[in-house]
């Protein structure tokens, strides 16, 4: 009961900060501070950038608490966004210099090969069949993939129940594999999560997958008729996504994100963030090592 009251009031509380009741913020005081005095070597990444004074992130629109953009405001909110925004301080780039570039799953690696975004911070899972094509550091959190339901659907209460259930998530992800290859699910990919959702409540999949961030948030906009079911039966380590091979930047990234773990930045971008949802930053994860 504990654990259902608490899931109640997470998801009360997300949708506070969705709705903007919450300060959700693009304007909030706890910007990263901007490193003014920053050098880099020359003909770097690191150094290019900060001379354009402009950085091109590819993130989510979509994904309430991580990466979501409402069409009233002037810019995306969520933890990843409040991560680019560390990334770009830390490179003397403000907050208002930053393009935000809409990214999904599918077209995450051609935007960084054919240089449409200069990183990508987007629910980025770190594979190995993924650093075979682009660069990824990090991570800089560690979550699980859940499921989402119909409120008045009780067929489904965890992974196990999925054998020939139509399962939609979003082309190209890896949950969508997951559960087609160990739980038998019959899987229903859609170009984006809203879509995925639409389906669920139109009854033409019966549930959703992806981390548990974002399905809470999507339950939140519609509790009466949505819910969260389950663990994680994943896990997920989200890190940022880079043009392959350029070492000096992964450390760079690396270097910044475990430096976020050390100056209490990370921790507040939680805070401002997913924390809304009453839930307590996690212990920092352990970067991996630049190759």
């Amino acid at each position: 009961m504990r654990t259902k009251i608490a899931a109640v009031a997470a998801i009360a509380a997300l949708a506070l900060a969705i709705t903007g009741c919450g300060k959700a913020k693009d304007d909030s005081s706890n910007q990263p501070k901007v490193d003014k005095s920053v050098s880099f070597d020359a003909g770097t990444k690191m150094e290019a950038l900060n001379k354009a004074q402009s950085i091109k992130i590819g993130v989510k629109f979509d994904q309430p608490g991580l990466g979501y953009k409402d069409p009233s405001k002037s810019g995306p909110v969520g933890f990843d966004i409040e991560i680019a925004k560390i990334v770009a301080a830390k490179l003397g780039i403000p907050a208002d210099k930053i393009q935000w570039v809409e990214t999904v799953s599918k077209n995450r690696e051609p935007f960084l090969q054919n240089g449409t975004v200069d990183i990508v911070v987007a629910s980025y899972s770190i594979t190995d069949e993924r650093k075979q094509i682009v660069g990824m550091a990090g991570p800089y959190y560690v979550t699980g993939q859940q499921l989402l339901v119909r409120s008045d659907d009780d067929s489904i209460k965890g992974p196990d129940d999925l054998t020939g259930k139509g399962v939609c998530s979003v082309t190209g992800s890896t949950s969508i594999k997951t559960v087609e290859e160990k739980y038998g699910a019959t899987p229903k990919p859609f170009g984006t999560y809203s879509e995925c959702v639409q389906a669920l409540l139109n009854k033409t999949v019966d549930a959703v997958t992806t981390d548990g961030p974002i399905l809470l948030g999507y339950a939140a906009q519609d509790p009466d008729k949505l819910k969260v079911v389950g663990d994680t039966f994943s896990e997920e380590r989200y890190g940022i996504g880079f043009a392959k091979g350029d070492t000096k930047f992964c450390e760079f990234l690396s270097t910044t994100i475990k430096d976020s773990f050390k100056d209490g930045s990370w921790e507040q971008a939680f805070k401002d963030t997913l924390g809304k949802a009453k839930v307590d930053a996690p212990k920092p994860p352990t970067v991996d090592a630049c190759a």
